[in-house]
């Protein structure tokens, strides 16, 4: 069925009902191109089908990373509970509010109902699934663990998400503000100070320079504002296409992002709690060690990290220990170093690692909170200046002209 899906032919969602061998009536729903793969499929399953009806599906909404975080969360739980990998996938799909992830669900078991294995599945979908994900899947298989290994995978990915959260709500506040600044002093320049301009002109006297300068912009706003919108907005985008699908521009970005005042240790931490936590948890899983970093890298965040990944992996697969391989790399801190080398030492690398992890993903939450504390005033001058400004501006004529009279 996936096959066909992707080839071309469009598939549907199907409801029946029918009987099982014992004469019980069973009801479900699945996804197939026809009625006939239905009945097929029921048949193989040993149910005798007695209606089938097509479901119109709903248009899906993006699947995201906060949606898989949930789905392995549901399934790992299931799975503890004693429910069958398929019945799980059925019960998580059919109850899911996004009809993507319905759809892309049922592809999956439908793709281990007809014997592949389960991360084979998933690799189908390297979308949504990356190679970390992948990885411990097939790890908890090969070693029949595979709910506490789904139960690792969601508390890794929650933990990640929630560290993603974070940062995009200490970035985010900042960026609204000058949008909405922004978008103030547009109206301003283009509706309020040409009123202004008016009036001044029937004074017939000379203006002082912060006003000539702030009518001038104006002119330039109203006259060029089309412009204006055009290379803010379309440099905008080419910048953000360029730092997505340029090597060095991604290289560039993220180490002056590294290097922001204030934010840059943010981003630093996150990255490195990020790092932590990835290789704690496929070693947890047991995974070895050169094959856990090839999930690792790309999972910090940020290309000085995955760069830098990339050369542990190398000195280690030539026999160089982990914590001299990370120090050579020059991109972890000192604390996280210390705890590598006594988990070598004691054989908890693993432990280790999710300590260190732990601590910087409390230093994250402690900074997101001074972080809102501190952009407040930080804000509030930026704003009084730049709004205060054009308006003594533009108040500065009526000044000297009351102190004439």
């Amino acid at each position: 069925m996936a096959t066909a899906a992707k080839a071309g032919i469009k598939d549907f969602v199907f409801e029946w009902e029918g009987k099982d061998r014992n004469g019980k009536v069973v009801r479900g729903e699945t996804r197939a191109t026809g009625e006939n793969q239905v009945m097929a499929m029921l048949r193989r399953q040993g149910v005798l089908p007695t209606k089938i009806k097509k479901r119109r599906m709903r248009s899906g909404k993006k699947i995201k990373p906060k949606d898989i975080a949930l789905f392995t969360r549901q399934m790992a739980t299931m799975m503890k509970a004693g429910v069958p990998l398929l019945q799980a996938f059925d019960i998580v799909g059919r109850g899911n509010a996004n009809p993507s992830v319905g759809k892309l669900l049922n592809d999956i078991r439908a793709d281990v109902e007809t014997g592949t294995s389960l991360n084979a599945a998933f690799r189908k979908y390297p979308l949504y699934f990356d190679s970390l994900y992948c990885n411990l899947v097939e790890a908890g298989e090969a070693a029949g663990i595979l709910e506490a290994l789904l139960d690792r995978l969601a508390t890794y990915m929650e933990k990640t998400e929630a560290i993603k959260g974070k940062i995009k709500s200490a970035l985010m506040y900042p960026i609204s503000v000058i949008i909405v600044a922004f978008v103030v002093v547009t109206v301003i320049m283009i509706f309020v100070i040409p009123a202004f301009k008016e009036v001044f002109t029937s004074f017939g006297a000379d203006l002082p320079a912060p006003t000539l300068f702030v009518m001038g912009m104006s002119e330039v706003f109203v006259q060029w504002w089309w412009l204006i919108f055009g290379i803010i907005g379309g440099g905008f985008y080419f910048f953000m296409q360029a730092w997505k699908r340029n090597e060095k521009m991604q290289m560039f970005m993220d180490r002056l992002l590294l290097r922001i005042p204030i934010f840059g240790d943010l981003i630093y931490k996150s990255a490195v709690a990020r790092w932590t936590r990835t290789l704690a948890t496929m070693f947890a899983a047991g995974v070895p060690l050169v094959e856990a970093l090839d999930s690792v890298g790309g999972a910090a965040g940020n290309s000085v990290y995955t760069l830098a990944t990339d050369k542990i992996q190398q000195e280690v697969s030539t026999g160089t220990s982990l914590t001299v391989a990370m120090t050579n790399a020059n991109v972890f801190p000192s604390m996280v170093l210390q705890m590598c080398a006594i988990g070598e030492e004691s054989g908890s690398i693993d432990h280790m690692l999710s300590k260190a992890a732990d601590f910087y993903e409390q230093e994250v939450d402690e900074m997101v909170a001074g972080l809102s504390s501190l952009m407040e005033p930080i804000i509030i001058v930026f704003l009084g200046t730049l709004i205060g400004g054009i308006v003594v501006s533009m108040y500065l004529p009526i000044f000297k002209l009351g102190q004439v009279v």
